[in-house]
């Protein structure tokens, strides 16, 4: 019989962990068959990972992983998927807006063959700012970088044990694992649901960490930004050469003389601006792959709890 593991990255999870569990408890581990809850705890400070404790207590399938400490959803989701058991794992969020019976839809496409399962956004119980940026992104993800992202983007999928172990051979630091899981370029699938606002807990989505994921799939997965700077460099140079020789045919032929210093600081700044923002590009590209150069790893494993049907091994 094969196995399915549900890897659950937490951060701040305290409010909604033990709700998550319940749900899934009701909803779908009973119909399942053989399985492993893989709670990754990625540096919270509050008491997550008591809760998770409890947890276990009441399933012996559960496996915790604590990390040392905060290194992002990219990295939790890998250590979870580095000491998973099943035939094949589902990623699945802890603040309760997909539903659970998702991940039985998803569980029955993989049977049928299909190596990865993406859970694709029909549509989004939040806020219209929300719903148009994460549009954006997508639709920027699409467009640049990989054709294949669904419109509504994804927020959890399955994958076979072949996927996790390309992406383990990958270590990719500064990265987007959604879009490493498009590239394998498996036979995918597609589920549809819709997003539910978030009734418990707080989000700790800043904008900061939005902003990062803008920045690591563009630069890890396309050659657009590169080819932009090509780009805006060439519009440039031809409007200067433009320019120029509209000025020494007035001069020569007008006697219009070459004046406006006010016109030429503005030029100068503008170029200014330009060239710092394409070192900044460059910049970002030198970072990632000095990043990688160093051969840290993503994530450091603190401590693990096996099920308790494991617990002996090794020893």
């Amino acid at each position: 019989m094969s196995k399915l593991s549900i890897v659950v990255p937490v951060y701040y999870n305290e409010d909604t962990l033990m709700d998550l569990y319940q749900d899934m408890k009701d909803k779908i581990l009973g119909t399942i068959g053989d399985y492993e809850l893989v709670f990754v705890d990625d540096g919270s400070g509050d008491d997550s990972w008591k809760i998770m404790n409890e947890i276990k207590g009441l399933d012996p399938h559960v496996r915790l992983v604590k990390l040392s400490r905060n290194f992002g959803e990219h990295a939790a989701l890998l250590a979870g998927l580095s000491v998973c058991s099943g035939d094949c794992a589902v990623t699945k969020q802890a603040d309760l807006q997909e539903d659970s019976t998702l991940i039985l839809e998803m569980y029955e496409s993989w049977k049928k063959g299909n190596k990865v399962v993406l859970a694709v956004r029909r549509s989004r119980d939040e806020s219209r700012v929300k719903v148009f940026f994460a549009n954006l992104y997508y639709a920027m993800v699409r467009k640049f970088v990989n054709k294949n992202m669904p419109v509504g983007g994804c927020d959890c999928y399955l994958i076979d044990r072949k996927v996790i172990e390309v992406l383990e051979r990958l270590d990719e630091k500064n990265s987007s694992l959604t879009l490493q899981v498009l590239w394998t370029g498996f036979q995918t699938d597609m589920v549809y649901f819709d997003r539910k606002d978030r009734e418990k807990g707080k989000s700790r989505w800043t904008f900061a960490k939005k902003f990062k994921l803008v920045m690591d799939s563009m630069m890890s997965f396309s050659y657009v930004p590169i080819r932009f700077m090509t780009g805006i460099g060439v519009v440039f140079d031809i409007f200067a050469l433009a320019l120029m020789i509209s000025v020494l045919v007035e001069y020569f032929t007008k006697g219009v003389p070459i004046m406006g210093w006010a016109s030429l600081m503005c030029v100068i700044l503008l170029s200014a601006g330009l060239i710092l923002s394409m070192l900044g590009i460059l910049g970002e590209y030198l970072w990632r792959t000095l990043d990688a150069s160093r051969s840290r790893p993503p994530f450091i494993i603190d401590e693990e709890r096996k099920p308790e049907c494991q617990e002996g091994e090794g020893e």
